[in-house]
Parts: structure tokens; C-alpha cells; sequence
């Protein structure tokens, strides 16, 4: 890993009873693009929240260029740009206006302003778009008017959270072509995901959290070696019973989806031989299957193994 640009040490934030974060540990290298994944609910917010500043840890510290970020959060802010999930500007005004309006915000001003906004929009693939009411855009629009306003101070890190939820994959290619190129230009880059291709395809390295813990920290391909192995995902048109997940066991390891869906581990068995013992249990317990998927090795049946749950928006 490059040299440390952030360090989180033993991060936890506690809402009464109820504890979001639980001693998370990890570091992000100057250059880097990392990844934060995990289901809803396990911390990805919360984090964000506090690598940005909007929240206050319990307990731990967050360290950026080896400063705490409790004593030096002006600083620390001024190079940071975050993108949000939620559309962040001004529907009613135009794509200029908004960048003028955030650009003056982060203290820009005259020529200077004006060069980052045209920089900002060439980089999202938005100049012939300047003077149109936000409004009108279309989400993937929307979603890189949030990037582009987020660059307009040239931040050295750039948080993003779900950046292309809800977009086609025309502008879904478009917004992760800008992230990456952004990136490879210098800038630190963090980045929270439910699509698991992308992390696999971009992320120099991923974290993936639940229930407030890191569960496993390293490169997509790493992970996927030492961890992935495939799974068959099963879903029956009747309930899945104590009987039923009795004999499933017998097949290896597995993990309930929901009360009709089970994805069982290969655990490097041969896939064939598990697909038959499979169905020969199931049609002697008289059971219908609704759908039937093999997954080969991949980061998703890693996330799968490491937490039990499908990733969900």
C-alpha cells in the first residue's frame, strides 16, 4: 500500500444502547481507490460520517496526513470533496448557477471560479449542458452534477457514497470512467457500493463491514482467492423449515437469503456433485425449486460467505 493518507484507529460511535460502529480499524494510501461495503445497516454511513466531520466519534480517532481530524477539521474539510447519495444543489437553478453558487461556498471567486466550473463540467461530461435548469436533467444528469460540484476546489479526497444508484448503464460507464480518471490523476478516492463488479473492477482494495466490524480487508482478487470458492443459489416455492435446513447442512455451509432462499457453499467441491445431491434431496422431501443459479468465485460470493446477506439497495 502507498504511503497513509487517512488512518482510522479502533473507530466507534454508540447511539444509546445500540452501537454502529465497534472498533473499526483501517487505513486508505494517498492515490489510493478503496472500497467500503457491506449490507444496510452496517456502518458504511456512519463511517462516512465521521471521515467527513458530520459526526463525532465515542471513541477512536481518525488521522488524515497523520493530523487528528478533531483538531484540524478546517483544514482537513478544505481538501476534501464528498459526494453525497442524496442530489445535493438546487433543482430550480442551472447547472452554472449551482456550481457558481457551491464554487463562491468554498471561497472561489472571478476567473479562478469560472475555470474550475467549465474543468468541473468537462470532467462529467456536462459542458453543453451549463445553462439548463437541473430539473430537467435526467438521474444520471443529477448524479454527475453531484461529482462535478464536489471538484470545483480540486479536493485531494473524494468521498463517495453510492454514486451510481439509479442511472442507466450509459451514465453509470460515464461516472465511473470520471471517478477512475480522477484517480489516476492523484486524487484519493473512497468509495461505498452495493454493485459488486464495480468495487471488483476498480477498487484497489475493499473493506467490507457488517454490524459495525470489518470482516475482511484486501485486494478484490485477494479476497476472492483466499475466500470465494462459488455458491448455488436456491429458491423453493414453499418456506424453507428446520427439516429442510437440516438436510441442506449436510451439503456444506449456507446462508438463509430469506425464508424461501438459501445460497450454498461449493467450499471448492465439484459443483455438479453438490447440484445433484441437491436435487435428489429436494425431490425426495417433495419440494419445489422456484430458480436455480450457480456462482462462480467471485467478490459477491465472498460478501455472501463473510455476512449471509444479498446486497440490497
Amino acid at each position: 500500500m502507498a504511503e497513509s493518507f487517512i488512518e482510522v484507529h479502533k473507530l466507534t460511535k454508540t447511539y444509546g444502547a445500540f452501537k454502529a460502529l465497534q472498533g473499526l480499524s483501517f487505513e486508505v494510501g494517498r492515490g489510493e481507490f478503496f472500497g467500503l461495503l457491506g449490507p444496510n445497516g452496517a456502518g458504511k454511513t456512519t463511517t462516512i460520517g465521521l471521515l467527513t466531520g458530520l459526526l463525532q466519534p465515542t471513541e477512536g480517532t481518525v488521522l488524515f496526513e497523520g493530523s487528528n481530524l478533531s483538531l484540524y477539521s478546517r483544514q482537513y474539510k478544505a481538501r476534501l470533496g464528498l459526494v453525497p447519495q442524496d442530489f445535493a444543489f438546487y433543482p430550480s437553478l442551472s447547472a452554472m448557477d449551482n456550481l457558481r453558487f457551491f464554487g463562491r461556498l468554498y471561497g472561489l471567486w472571478g476567473r479562478l471560479l469560472q475555470q474550475r466550473i467549465q474543468s468541473a463540467l468537462e470532467a462529467v461530461q456536462l459542458p453543453e449542458r451549463d445553462g439548463q435548469a437541473v430539473k430537467t436533467f435526467s438521474n444520471g444528469m443529477k448524479r454527475r452534477l453531484n461529482i462535478a460540484i464536489a471538484l470545483l476546489h480540486q479536493p485531494a479526497l473524494l468521498i463517495l457514497d453510492e454514486p451510481t444508484v439509479g442511472v442507466d448503464a450509459q451514465s453509470r460507464n460515464a461516472i465511473l470512467e470520471t471517478i477512475q480518471m480522477l484517480n489516476q490523476k492523484g486524487t484519493t478516492v473512497l468509495y461505498t457500493t452495493h454493485l459488486m463488479e464495480e468495487a471488483e473492477r476498480f477498487c484497489h482494495r475493499v473493506a467490507i463491514l457488517d454490524q459495525g466490524k470489518i470482516m475482511a480487508l484486501d485486494t478484490p482478487q485477494a479476497l476472492v482467492n483466499r475466500l470465494g470458492g462459488g455458491m448455488i443459489r436456491v429458491a423453493f416455492e414453499r418456506a424453507i423449515d428446520n427439516s429442510l435446513q437440516g438436510q441442506l447442512a449436510l451439503l456444506g455451509s449456507f446462508h438463509l437469503s430469506n425464508d424461501q432462499e438459501v445460497d450454498i457453499d461449493l467450499d471448492g467441491g465439484n459443483k455438479l456433485v453438490v447440484l445433484k445431491k441437491l436435487l435428489d434431496l429436494t425431490q425426495g422431501e417433495n419440494r419445489k425449486i422456484k430458480s436455480l443459479t450457480i456462482l462462480d468465485s467471485n467478490l459477491e460470493t465472498v460478501f455472501l460467505r463473510l455476512t449471509g446477506k444479498q446486497l440490497r439497495d
